[in-house]
């Protein structure tokens, strides 16, 4: 699925949050080496959780954000580069969620 979730089986549909990919599983869905998402992860932009063994267990929301990485990377941005843009990014939703906030307050 296009979107980061699974179904499981029977039950429906998984939190998008949850950690569930392996590294090798990530690597092939997004077309990257399984170096390429260590070297994401030791630059601190996507920190993949990790099963009891220790394992990197990515979840949706990983690879929806590793899916911004690659397009970014493919642009010419490097790594560090990558983290300011995310950072960014972030910062302006936070700001346009602050936004409509004091809209809704301001009109009701």
């Amino acid at each position: 699925m296009t979107d980061g979730s699974r179904e499981d089986r029977g039950t429906g549909p998984v939190d998008a949050s949850v950690p569930f990919y392996t590294i090798g599983q990530a690597s092939q869905l997004l077309g990257i080496q399984p170096a390429a998402l260590r070297r994401i992860e030791e630059q601190e932009i996507v920190i993949p959780g990790r099963s009891e063994g220790g394992q990197r267990r990515y979840s949706g929301d990983d690879l929806a954000r590793l899916r911004e990485v690659v397009e970014l990377t493919d642009e010419g941005v490097t790594l560090p580069g990558v983290r300011k843009v995310l950072a960014l990014r972030q910062r302006v939703s936070d700001l346009e969620a602050e936004l409509t906030h004091a809209r809704v307050q301001r009109e009701g």
